[in-house]
C-alpha cells in the first residue's frame, strides 16, 4: 500500500469511544498522535489533550499536519472551514465515523494524501475507505498525484481542473514529455494519452495536454505544465560580481531562449570562485544548489566553445559550458553567452 506523504498525524476524537478508536489509529499509523479532551486522556504521556475541538483541527492546519477526525463530518467542516487555502496546500483529512465503520477522505485526496490515507486508516479499523475524488471512481489517472510521485512540480494548478475535466468527458490528452516522467502512467492509461514529440505542434492542434518539460511557451488554458529539475547553470564571472547581476543574466537568458527557470537544479562553477558572495547568494536567492568543480574536473571537458582568454585567468578552455555539462551530464540547451564579466551557459539534466 502507498503511503501518504510524510508528516505528522494528528489523530483526534471527542468520545469514549471515539477516544478507543483513535488510539488504535494511532498505533497503526507512523508519525501519529493521538489528540483527546482532557476528560477522554489516559495515562500515555505520548497523547495530547484539548478544550475546544476547533482550536486543535485549526492548529493542525496552521502546522501542516494531516488530521484523522473520529467525529461527525460537520464538526470537522465547520471547525477547518476558516483555514482552507486551496488543494495544493492543504493538509490530508480523513473523517472516522465512531463506530469504526467508514474512513472518508475529506479533504485533499489527490495532492494531500488523503485517499491514500483513508485505506490505510480502514486497514487498521478494518472498515471500508469511502473515496469521492472522480479519477478514483472512473478509474481515471490523477495527474497531481503523479506529478508528485515523480518530482514535478505544478506550475499552473489552475488547469488541473479543466484537464481533468477534459478526461472525464472522455477526451485524450496530448502528452509532450521528452524525458518520459509521465511513461508509466501513460502505459497505464493509453486510450487517455496521445503522445507528441513536438511541444510547438502539440499546442497549435487546440487540444488539451500536459507538458513534462522546462520549456516555456505561452500555455492554453487547458494545458498542465509539470516542471522536473532537469537543468543546470554553468556561470562564469570575475571576482566580485554581484547576485542581483549574476540572477538579471539568467533571468533574462532563460527568457529569451524560453527556459523555465522553476527547472533550475543547481548552480556550477569552478573551484576558484566556489567562495564568491554573489553565486552562494544568487543560489540561495533561487533556491538551488551551487557546486563547484576543480581545474583537473573540467579541463578534460570537451566543450562547443573554448576560450583562450579563459585559460590565462582560471587555466581552463571553459567554464560556465564546461561546469554545466560536467553537472548535468546531458548536452547543452543554451550554449555560452556573455554579458561584461559574466559568461553563462545551461546543460540537460542525464539526456539530450
Amino acid at each position: 500500500m502507498a503511503s501518504v506523504p510524510e508528516a505528522a498525524i494528528r489523530v483526534v476524537a471527542l468520545t469514549r469511544r471515539g477516544a478507543s478508536l483513535a488510539r488504535e489509529i494511532s498505533l497503526g499509523l507512523a508519525g501519529a498522535r493521538c489528540w483527546l479532551p482532557r476528560a477522554q486522556a489516559g495515562e500515555d504521556p505520548e497523547e495530547r489533550t484539548f478544550d475546544r475541538v476547533a482550536t486543535v483541527l485549526g492548529e493542525a492546519f496552521r502546522r501542516g499536519e494531516n488530521l484523522v477526525a473520529v467525529m461527525a463530518a460537520g464538526i470537522v467542516v465547520r471547525s477547518i472551514a476558516p483555514h482552507l487555502r486551496g488543494k495544493a496546500k492543504d493538509p490530508a483529512v480523513v473523517v472516522v465515523d465512531e463506530a469504526g465503520k467508514f474512513a472518508i477522505s475529506l479533504l485533499s485526496g489527490h495532492q494531500g494524501g488523503a485517499n491514500q490515507l483513508a485505506r490505510q486508516v480502514a486497514q487498521i479499523i478494518k472498515g471500508t475507505p469511502v473515496i469521492t475524488t472522480a479519477s478514483d471512481l472512473q478509474g481515471l489517472p490523477a495527474l497531481d498525484l503523479a506529478a508528485i510521485r515523480t518530482g514535478l512540480t505544478i506550475e499552473n494548478p489552475a488547469a488541473l481542473s479543466q484537464v481533468q475535466m477534459s478526461l472525464l468527458s472522455g477526451l485524450s490528452l496530448r502528452l509532450v514529455d521528452p524525458d518520459g516522467f509521465l511513461a508509466e502512467l501513460a502505459e497505464e492509461y493509453p486510450e487517455r494519452f496521445i503522445w507528441e514529440a513536438d511541444l510547438d505542434t502539440a499546442l497549435a492542434g487546440g487540444w488539451p495536454g500536459v507538458y513534462a518539460g522546462f520549456r516555456q511557451r505561452a500555455w492554453p488554458p487547458a494545458w498542465l505544465v509539470l516542471r522536473p529539475k532537469n537543468l543546470v547553470a554553468g556561470v562564469g564571472c570575475h571576482p566580485g560580481a554581484s547576485a542581483d547581476e549574476i540572477l538579471r543574466f539568467l533571468q533574462d537568458s532563460f527568457r529569451k531562449e524560453r527556459l523555465s527557470l522553476a527547472s533550475l537544479k543547481d548552480l556550477a562553477s569552478i573551484e576558484a570562485r566556489k567562495e564568491e558572495p554573489g553565486l552562494r547568494e544568487a543560489a540561495a536567492r533561487l533556491g538551488v544548489e551551487f557546486i563547484w568543480f576543480t581545474k583537473e574536473e573540467l579541463q578534460n571537458v570537451p566543450v562547443p566553445t573554448p576560450s583562450p582568454q579563459v585559460i590565462r585567468l582560471v587555466g581552463v578552455v571553459s567554464v560556465a559550458e564546461a561546469a554545466a555539462l560536467k553537472a548535468g551530464g546531458g548536452e547543452l540547451v543554451l550554449t555560452k553567452r556573455k554579458r561584461g564579466n559574466l559568461t553563462l551557459a545551461v546543460a540537460h539534466v542525464g539526456g539530450a
